[in-house]
């Protein structure tokens, strides 16, 4: 593995584990309105992840994984990044990201780890700071 997708596999886990404490705190407060398992275990998952991504790389282009790996997020053309590249970003790796990988391992990463399947498919790269 490259240097700096070992960087973004750190982030993405500080990521995962700050969500993760947002995603408890608003299941206590939603377990009383919502009583279906199903949104708990799905929906409130998903929802708080990406809504925690999406604002942070809007606002900044690093997520409070990315800023401590010393990593930003940036849209290859140069523009600023848009809600929808974001989604798509995220969608694409959440859900296509895992067959990718097993069908061909040695092309999933490309650009030295600075473009994986989903920045291709956004229009992003991720560069060291």
């Amino acid at each position: 593995m490259k240097s700096i997708t070992i960087k973004r596999t750190k982030a993405y886990f500080i990521d995962l584990a700050i969500s993760t404490a947002v995603i408890g705190v608003a299941e206590y407060f939603l377990r009383k309105k919502v009583k279906n398992e199903a949104v708990h275990a799905l929906v409130t998952p998903s929802v708080v992840m990406s809504t925690l991504e999406c604002a942070q790389l809007l606002r900044s282009g690093q997520t409070v994984g990315y800023k401590k790996m010393g990593l930003v997020l940036e849209s290859e053309t140069g523009t600023d990044l848009s809600a929808g590249q974001l989604m798509k970003r995220i969608f694409y790796r959440d859900t296509f990201n895992s067959f990718l990988f097993i069908g061909n391992r040695r092309k999933f990463e490309k650009n030295d780890g600075k473009t994986l399947p989903h920045d291709f498919y956004a229009g992003t790269i991720v560069k060291e700071v």
